[in-house]
């Protein structure tokens, strides 16, 4: 019985010496999520979300500052980054901080966009302050969009499959809108035309109005990929309907 006893401790003590070693060698990847916008509650949202689902990887949130609305509360773990999650709306952060994201994304790395990340560094008339910068073209680079406003608030939004149907990467659908149609408290965002290289996935549709892209795939030029989404609403993460697709968005992203 001693020796079995001894055996097994010391087949445990090696099994946790090769796991050390592996995750050593194959730390999880880093996403890093950037939020900064008052409207939706991704700060609260975001963060509840990462902890349910996305426990495989390693997840660092950064806030804007509580004195500076144009000031992330920290910026270098950018830099490190696998994956950027951007929830921001209309910021004009210190350059070295914008600088920290287009690196991010001149390497080539992925990106994924929430709602107001379409327009996350572009203020609406204001001059950025000084030492700070915009990102006007933003969307148009990074995601493919063309985001101009949205329709009215009161008008509920359908969220569907297009009609054709995505003609790729058909897996981020997996386990989405599987009774075929769901309605959405956020407004439907205008942001059509899309750049060619789009894939759409959902559409959304409001009454007596085209419908809209609200989620697609995008391959940049500079060869990376980046996913957004005009979901985001805090009713949107309760009703789980952005959930699951945020989770094949991260996975197709980190492949």
């Amino acid at each position: 019985m001693k020796l079995y006893l001894q055996i097994t401790l010391v087949l445990l003590c090696w099994t946790t010496f090769l796991s050390s070693i592996e995750a050593q060698t194959n730390p999880p990847k880093k996403i890093v999520f950037l939020c900064a916008e008052r409207e939706y509650d991704t700060e609260r949202t975001l963060p509840e979300f990462a902890r349910e689902h996305l426990k495989q990887y390693e997840n660092q949130f950064i806030f804007a500052s509580s004195t500076d609305r144009n000031i992330l509360d920290a910026y270098l773990p950018i830099i490190s980054a696998d994956l950027l999650v951007v929830s921001v709306r209309r910021r004009a952060l210190p350059s070295e901080q914008l600088d920290a994201i287009r690196k991010h994304i001149a390497q080539g790395k992925p990106v994924i966009g929430i709602r107001t990340a379409n327009h996350a560094f572009a203020l609406r008339k204001e001059e950025a302050p000084l030492g700070h910068s915009q990102w006007p073209t933003f969307d148009q680079e990074v995601f493919g969009g063309n985001y101009t406003n949205h329709h009215p608030n009161h008008l509920r939004v359908t969220v569907s499959l297009p009609r054709t149907g995505p003609t790729e990467n058909s897996d981020l659908l997996d386990g989405v809108l599987e009774n075929g149609s769901v309605v959405s408290l956020g407004s439907l965002y205008k942001v059509s035309p899309l750049q060619g290289t789009a894939t759409v996935l959902l559409t959304g549709t409001v009454v007596e109005q085209r419908s809209e892209p609200v989620a697609w795939t995008y391959v940049r030029a500079d060869g990376g990929k980046s996913f957004y989404t005009s979901l985001g609403h805090p009713e949107d993460f309760d009703s789980g309907l952005i959930e699951q697709l945020l989770v094949n968005a991260t996975k197709w992203c980190l492949k």
